[in-house]
């Protein structure tokens, strides 16, 4: 259990010291594609950052399950404290149209005044930054590297140098 009373621990396994830096990385988690890219950039921004503890909902599970239905309402719960209890939120924008959960996560951060940086790899275009208006006018910062270079070490130190300066323009 962890210290909030959830169910999904979000504290680092072994019971270790928590990071001063908490990023909550809203993204889309549905493929095997993509549960991999989100764990290689979120390692590759931990090795950059190592001040910085990156939250991965992917990993959230109910008593050993993920997806289980009987577990949907506390893995909702878990994602929302989750947020609650992050210092930025870092959202993988990419697609046609962005991920529908990644969307509400942002909007969620965005109405409690938590610095989100928006990446987008994507060379598709859209309204403003390859995004809908609604998004791209929530991040604070926003990462944008077109995926043929595929170097994902060159995006984690784009992201955290954005992620350092969201957050220290929003601390007083």
């Amino acid at each position: 259990m962890a210290r909030n009373g959830s169910p999904l621990s979000l504290d680092p396994p072994g019971g270790g010291e928590p990071a001063r830096f908490r990023v909550y990385f809203a993204a889309p988690l549905f493929t095997i594609l993509e549960r991999r890219a989100n764990r290689a950039l979120a390692r590759a921004i931990e090795r950059v950052m190592p001040e910085a503890r990156i939250v991965l909902p992917q990993d959230f599970k109910h008593e050993g399950k993920f997806n289980d239905a009987k577990a949907f309402g506390m893995i909702f719960q878990g994602c929302i404290d989750a947020i609650e209890q992050a210092d930025a939120m870092l959202a993988w924008l990419d697609g046609s149209d962005a991920d529908s959960g990644t969307c509400f996560e942002v909007g969620y951060a965005y109405k409690k005044g938590l610095p989100v940086v928006g990446v987008r790899t994507d060379f598709r275009h859209n309204q403003e930054r390859g995004l809908n208006i609604m998004l791209s006018r929530a991040c604070t910062a926003f990462v944008y590297r077109p995926s043929f270079d595929e170097d994902v070490e060159g995006l984690a130190k784009s992201i955290a140098q954005a992620l350092r300066k969201a957050v220290k323009a929003k601390t007083p």
